[in-house]
C-alpha cells in the first residue's frame, strides 16, 4: 500500500449545515461529483467528504458505533485487484478486516480495515475518480 490518503471522511449528523460551513464559511469550492447523501471538496492532492455519520458507520461496518470516531480514511487504488491485494497485506501486517470488499451501491468496490488503534481505513476502487499519473485522485467536474 503506497503512504497516500485519497479521501477523509467526516460523519456529519446534518449533512446541509456542514455543507454550507464548508462552502460559505470557509469558502471551499463543493464538487459536482457528490450528491444530496454525499458531499466532496477538493483539497490540492486529497479530497474531504461529507457523509451522514450513521451511514458512515453502517458503510465501515461498524454499525453499533462501539469507538467510532466518525471519520474514516479511504485509500484509492486503480482496480478491484488492488483492493484485495491491499486488504489482505494490510491484515498480515496486523489490522482487523472490518468489511470484506465487494461492489459498492456507488458502481465502485471497497473493504474496510482497521489499523491496531481502530482507525477505519476504506480502500476503494471506484470508476468514477481516476487516479492521475501520481496516484492523486481526480474528482470529475
Amino acid at each position: 500500500m503506497e503512504p497516500r490518503i485519497s479521501i477523509v471522511t467526516l460523519g456529519v449528523a446534518d449533512l446541509q449545515r456542514s455543507i454550507r460551513f464548508y462552502e460559505r464559511g470557509l469558502g471551499w469550492t463543493r464538487s459536482a461529483a457528490g450528491s444530496d447523501r454525499i458531499a466532496f471538496f477538493p483539497m490540492h492532492g486529497a479530497v474531504l467528504a461529507l457523509y451522514p455519520r450513521h451511514l458512515l458507520a453502517e458503510d465501515a461496518n461498524l454499525v453499533n458505533g462501539a469507538g467510532f470516531g466518525g471519520i474514516t480514511l479511504a485509500h484509492n487504488v486503480g482496480s478491484k485487484a488492488a483492493v484485495d491485494a491491499i486488504l489482505t497485506e494490510a491484515v498480515a501486517a496486523g489490522a482487523t478486516l472490518i468489511k470484506l470488499p465487494r461492489a459498492a451501491e456507488w458502481g465502485g468496490y471497497s473493504g474496510y480495515f482497521a489499523d491496531p488503534d481502530g482507525h477505519p481505513w476504506e480502500i476503494a476502487w471506484n470508476p468514477h475518480f481516476p487516479l492521475a499519473e501520481d496516484g492523486s485522485l481526480q474528482l470529475p467536474g
